[in-house]
């Protein structure tokens, strides 16, 4: 490593050490567990107001993987507050998963706004064992912003899959790791060990698309796009959606 980084990173350390400690001692994941749906519900509406239209772009296909019935079953994986919602086309029907249960409260807010969907459950499981979701049972699954905080990206893609009826989709919209001749690759790197801390797992410099490009799912519909956040560490994304 560079030795101009690592001081870097170090002196972030510095200024955070309280969290270090804590992480250290066992004690800072429970308080970032608790802590991270009130922070992502203050968020949420900055975050969609600068994301509207990159979002209605991408939810604009879900109409077009409608099961045999007619209607969408969508599962949501890492759901946090709901912030998808209210791009969700009307009458589709919704469950949610997500490993902190610290959330589901939060979603009652989302649920109150958003009458145009039919919310199914919440299950408590992480997206690596999603065994109370029935195989093929899903025309959609989607998951924003929560591939950089997971342990195996691999195995919660082949869950997706797995849960997915044949010629159902995965929706996808995650922030990786930027240009490295880039300042913000520069600022990810600084800041990747502190970062990980505070956004439960969250790490900066995940090369994403390239689990995406050899997963199971064919036809992968994959853009690198900048998000208009300024001088944000997470404004290098991808987005869009591969079929089963």
């Amino acid at each position: 490593m560079d030795l101009h980084i690592l001081f870097f990173q170090l002196c972030v350390a510095l200024i955070a050490l309280p969290i270090h400690i804590l992480a250290f001692l066992g004690l800072w994941d429970p308080i970032a567990k608790k802590g991270l749906p009130y922070l992502l519900a203050r968020m949420t509406k900055t975050l969609n107001k600068y994301m509207k239209e990159h979002k209605k772009d991408l939810f604009n296909h879900l109409k077009d993987f409608r099961g045999p019935s007619g209607e969408i079953q969508i599962l949501e994986l890492g759901c946090g507050t709901g912030a998808n919602f209210q791009f969700y086309p009307a009458g589709c029907k919704v469950t949610c998963v997500d490993p902190n249960p610290n959330f589901k409260k939060f979603l009652s807010k989302s649920l109150a706004e958003s009458e145009h969907i039919q919310f199914q459950e919440f299950v408590v499981a992480p997206g690596e064992n999603m065994a109370q979701i029935k195989s093929g049972s899903m025309d959609v699954v989607i998951c924003t912003l929560v591939l950089c905080s997971v342990r195996n990206i691999d195995e919660i893609l082949a869950e997706a899959h797995r849960v997915l009826r044949p010629g159902g989709a995965y929706f996808f919209l995650e922030h990786v790791k930027a240009d490295p001749s880039s300042w913000c690759y520069f600022f990810q790197r600084i800041l990747d060990p502190t970062w990980k801390h505070i956004g439960d797992g969250c790490l900066l410099t995940k090369e994403t698309w390239k689990n995406l490009e050899k997963s199971k799912f064919s036809d992968l519909k994959c853009r690198h796009i900048v998000a208009p956040f300024k001088w944000s560490p997470v404004k290098t994304q991808i987005i869009g959606y591969a079929m089963k």
